[in-house]
């Protein structure tokens, strides 16, 4: 895959930034890797926003080629690839944390997840390095065997 990065409009690195992941797909994409456990193509396109699967194809594509994915072969279904975050990918967990905190204090009908936040008896940057690891293992925060709050429960 062609390894160029998009021009930009500026040395800002909040202008960088929203060059990367400014659509309203990406992060969405990061998240259900990282809180759903997602890997697979038909996994993202059963997410609850429904995206469009020209839009999804485009953004795996773009986020792999900007390097905070990669994408290989499943290894028991030739028919599936698997994503996985990079590091560079998983450095975006401090943001997804505080747009999450962000949005449920601004809109309660999200606001499980700010109570689910507060009851963790760890601090925040703990917290954040268990997410990574789990993830870096395979693993999520909500799904599936050895989530982080599986993890949480028996610690």
């Amino acid at each position: 895959m062609q390894n160029s990065k998009p021009h930009r409009r500026s040395n800002c690195p909040i202008s960088f930034s929203l060059d990367l992941l400014g659509d309203s797909w990406s992060l969405l994409i990061i998240r259900d890797i990282i809180f759903a456990g997602k890997r697979t193509f038909g996994e993202f396109l059963a997410s609850d926003e429904r995206i469009a699967r020209n839009i999804l194809t485009n953004r795996l594509s773009r986020l792999e080629m900007m390097g905070l994915i990669t994408k290989s072969p499943h290894p028991t279904d030739r028919r599936k690839d698997l994503y996985e975050l990079t590091e560079a990918g998983l450095d975006l967990l401090p943001v997804l944390w505080e747009l999450s905190a962000w949005g449920a204090k601004h809109e309660p009908e999200t606001a499980d997840t700010l109570a689910w936040l507060a009851d963790i008896q760890m601090n925040k940057d703990s917290l954040i390095q268990l997410i990574r690891k789990t993830v870096q293992n395979g693993g999520s925060v909500f799904a599936g065997p050895g989530s982080v709050v599986d993890q949480l429960e028996r610690g």
